[in-house]
């Protein structure tokens, strides 16, 4: 498996997480879950996020580790903090990103959307380049999928989640999609 040109910016790695399972027969993708992530809590540059979603961490490595090794989650795209965008699942397939969360009266999240994760936290800004990434990356799916949604974590998953956090500046990111 590997990107699809004609949906991904060229600039797009592929790594593959063993994460992932079909979508229910019929159902549309029309719903982007912006999250945040980094491992160890709060650290960037390391491959803890890659690790995590390729279910390699080991739990030595941080005391942090411990209590999230043997999760089996994934996200279909990760921004880095330079910009670099790694996609682990591909988009026809439901990655697990949103756990347990409903948007519109609609359950299941996974089922009708693509998770994009932001190398970051509640507590940190986000990047110039992450932005115009995630802009990119967003336009390109919105040509390919009928997506007429975008949320965030804390959107579908209220009270449980709070990524992509107060940091994640929503005006900022509605005006890069609408400079087209």
């Amino acid at each position: 498996m590997q990107t699809d040109p004609a949906i991904c910016p060229s600039n797009v790695r592929f790594i593959p997480s063993p994460n992932f399972d079909e979508r229910p027969p019929g159902c549309e993708i029309n719903l982007l879950v912006i999250h945040n992530i980094s491992l160890p809590p709060d650290e960037f540059g390391g491959d803890g996020v890659i690790d995590l979603f390729t279910n390699r961490i080991e739990p030595d490595t941080h005391p942090y580790y411990r209590s999230i090794c043997g999760l089996k989650v994934s996200a279909h795209f990760f921004i880095r903090r330079n910009g670099e965008t790694i996609q682990f699942v591909p988009c026809e397939k439901r990655a697990w990103h949103a756990g347990e969360s409903c948007w519109q009266g609609r359950s299941r999240c996974n089922d009708y959307s693509i998770g994009i994760e932001l190398e970051g936290s509640d507590s940190v800004p986000f990047t110039d380049i992450q932005y115009a990434s995630l802009a990119a990356l967003t336009r390109a799916l919105q040509q390919r999928y009928p997506i007429v949604e975008i949320a965030g974590h804390s959107d579908v998953a209220p009270g449980r989640k709070t990524d992509p956090g107060p940091c994640f500046d929503w005006g900022r990111y509605r005006a890069l999609l609408s400079d087209r």
